[in-house]
């Protein structure tokens, strides 16, 4: 067993136009006072990290590192979420997705398909250059317009989305090796991974490559119903990266897992700040510590209700209180005794 670490917080949801959310120092600052000791960072924030430079400069990175620490943090991993989506965009959401894309690449599937592949290899090389080995991100969709269809899919529709899926994935998969650095698939609805069977079925689709791993996020799992608990028994060896966020499903007579097109304060389904929804987190941090897990515990704030400066405030020590720090001896160890093979055979009666 291992102890995890944290408490560390995501900054994707905290950046601002105001300080101190508006810089890296500033907003590095905020975290450490809160009691923070690490932070993971949405890599299309240019105020947050220079990519293209951060993939190849190691100078760049030792800085980038050194200023971080000065304020008593460390990276703890990078994100590519957002290029990570548009690896695989079916063209019913071109429209909607172009928003994560640069403004040249717009309006071309193509050109936004071969930047968003480029974005994520950087992402791999910067890792690197960090010396970080974990990576979070997103696979993006081509069959989520068919999750729950009608008419029902056509016959052969799902094996050739997920071999598109991985075709798309195994040459950035590849890079992520050379770099020494494990993919970890945010498992979420809207993506093609959205529970296990699909990273399953993605993960046989690219000949089970070994760099293909899991970021674990039990609130998009409460959502959709799916027991997060005994998901670590099943995925705990592919489980190299956890965001903590918390969530609550209360369906009624008139809405449910759909949630009717509501806005997120009326949905059944709706994400909370740390002790504000129903994830059992003791449970959680136990299993994960029971079966090794030594990376990072990551915040991602998303609330509905509550404000980020409360979440984040009151975040830190809610993941501290839940890091276990493994014990290195049995709690019968008193009553021990050495290895006594001729007792042995008598208790055995041999």
């Amino acid at each position: 067993m291992k102890t995890i670490k944290g408490p560390a917080i995501f900054l994707a949801q905290f950046m601002g136009d105001q300080a101190p959310f508006n810089s890296l120092d500033g907003i590095c600052d905020w975290l450490a006072n809160l009691g923070y000791k690490g932070i993971q960072i949405p890599t299309w924030e240019s105020r947050l990290i220079d990519l293209e430079k951060a993939a190849t400069s190691k100078i760049y990175c030792d800085e980038l590192k050194a200023k971080v620490a000065s304020h008593g943090l460390e990276i703890t991993e990078l994100s590519t979420h957002l290029q990570g989506q548009l690896v695989a965009v079916n063209p019913a959401y071109d429209l909607m997705f172009d928003g994560f894309a640069p403004d040249e690449v717009k309006g071309n599937p193509k050109a936004r398909t071969e930047w968003a592949v480029q974005q994520v290899k950087w992402a791999a090389s910067a890792s690197q250059n960090l010396g970080i080995d974990v990576h979070a991100t997103f696979s993006g969709a081509l069959m989520w317009h068919t999750m729950y269809p009608w008419p029902q899919r056509p016959n052969g529709l799902v094996d050739a989305g997920f071999k598109e899926l991985a075709n798309r994935w195994l040459p950035i998969l590849n890079h992520f090796d050379d770099c020494g650095v494990d993919a970890c698939y945010e498992i979420h609805p809207g993506e093609d991974i959205h529970d296990g069977i699909t990273y399953e079925r993605f993960l046989e689709a690219t000949g089970n490559h070994t760099r293909a791993k899991i970021l674990y996020d039990p609130s998009h799992y409460v959502l959709q119903c799916l027991d997060y608990l005994q998901f670590i028994d099943f995925y705990h060896d592919k489980i190299k990266m956890f965001h903590v966020k918390d969530a609550e499903f209360n369906p009624s007579g008139k809405s449910g897992v759909y949630g009717g097109y509501q806005d997120w304060k009326e949905r059944p389904g709706r994400f909370r700040s740390l002790g504000d929804g129903e994830i059992d987190f003791a449970s959680i941090f136990s299993k994960l510590s029971q079966y090794g897990y030594d990376g990072w515990a990551v915040l991602e704030w998303e609330c509905c209700i509550k404000s980020p400066e409360q979440g984040a405030r009151e975040g830190a020590p809610f993941i501290q209180n839940h890091i276990i720090e493994v014990t290195e001896k049995a709690f019968d160890d008193f009553a021990g005794s050495d290895v006594d093979q001729e007792m042995i055979n008598e208790v055995l009666g041999i």
